[in-house]
């Protein structure tokens, strides 16, 4: 499929990235990381314009994210739970639902490019729970700007070793984001502990009356 789509960008130049990104937003298995990649690395010999291809990527991702809450927020929980009942996806979907809930507008713009995974089913859900459109789109431009940059810029600096980058960004999003992961995991349990621990506190003090005592005659 890879190797179909990157045939494609020489043909379609800006029109096919922007395609790819908009899919990928939308939960669809295409290679826009990589596509993103070759758009750099065909900017850089000439065949593309860098600026087409960094502008039509983003607008397609833009786009597809807010594809994506319109869905969610049409769609509403039944979509959700649906999703939370397949196999494939239950995981997925609670571990964004989690996160949106804990972060908000800071997990859209986190799943737009370090934990791109859990991206489009965040567009969903934010828009299923109510998540305020400003900041969705807020957090959805920022990242998306970011990852398009990031992907298009490698390509072009490294359009000799495209599929090296390719996995070298690939590893490297994968180190981040499970030390992302768990960074956020370690902050959620300190903050349940130490919540827990200040009940109990409060639980475990006691006021004692002063004593009364005897009137002299």
């Amino acid at each position: 499929m890879t190797d179909a789509f990157l045939a494609l960008v020489p043909l379609y130049g800006g029109w096919i990235l922007m395609a790819v990104t908009f899919l990928s937003c939308l939960a669809l298995p295409v290679p826009s990381s990589f596509m993103m990649l070759a758009g750099g690395a065909f900017a850089a010999s000439g065949d593309l314009n860098l600026l087409t291809a960094t502008l039509s990527a983003f607008a397609g991702a833009v786009v597809g994210d807010q594809t994506g809450y319109l869905i969610g927020n049409k769609g509403g929980t039944p979509l959700v739970s649906r999703l939370q009942r397949r196999p494939k996806t239950a995981d997925t979907v609670q571990r964004a639902s989690r996160l949106l809930e804990q972060r908000g507008g800071i997990a859209v713009f986190l799943t737009r490019w370090l934990l791109s995974p859990l991206g489009p089913y965040v567009n969903l859900i934010g828009g299923a729970m109510g998540l305020g459109w400003q900041r969705f789109t807020f957090g959805s431009v920022s990242g998306e700007a970011l990852w398009v940059s990031i992907y298009t810029g490698l390509g072009f600096v490294f359009a000799g070793q495209i599929a090296e980058v390719a996995q070298i960004a690939s590893d490297l999003a994968g180190l981040l984001a499970a030390a992302t992961v768990t960074i956020m995991l370690g902050t959620f349990l300190f903050r349940h502990r130490h919540d827990h621990s200040t009940k109990n506190t409060a639980k475990g003090t006691t006021y004692s009356q002063p004593e009364s005592k005897p009137n002299k005659q």
